[in-house]
């Protein structure tokens, strides 16, 4: 049952993503030959990415926030074990160190405190 919920899943998220994308990406290049349609494409991806990623960084400090407290309150009557709310708070800050974990990953220049303003990827930790 949970493979075939899976798989529907799956399929249900491959179709969403043809939808979502609408038009945009099946734009010809500006100039026969030219790369301007590949530039659009990608910097249609980068943005959709980009926007996504910043709205669940939201999402996932506001949940985060109160499992936090919740695991907290659990963990000190011994309810749960204290290395879950461990894990918990060094997941946030994983997340909230992507921007600086990217740059690091992708070779990027400057820092992203400078470029974050153009692109809005930031580090939360220092914001």
């Amino acid at each position: 049952m949970l493979k075939k919920l899976f798989s529907f899943l799956m399929l249900a998220a491959v179709v969403g993503l043809f939808l979502w994308a609408g038009d945009a990406l099946a734009q010809q290049a500006v100039q026969p030959g030219g790369t301007g349609g590949s530039t659009q494409i990608w910097s249609l991806a980068f943005s959709r990415t980009l926007n996504a990623f910043i709205n669940a960084r939201t999402v996932i400090f506001i949940v985060g926030g109160f499992g936090l407290i919740a695991l907290a309150f659990f963990a000190i009557f011994g309810k749960i074990q204290w290395k879950w709310f461990a894990a918990l708070c060094v997941g946030l800050a994983i997340v909230a160190a992507a921007g600086y974990i990217v740059e690091y990953a992708t070779g990027a220049t400057g820092s992203t405190a400078q470029t974050g303003a153009a692109t809005g990827l930031t580090n939360t930790i220092t914001n």
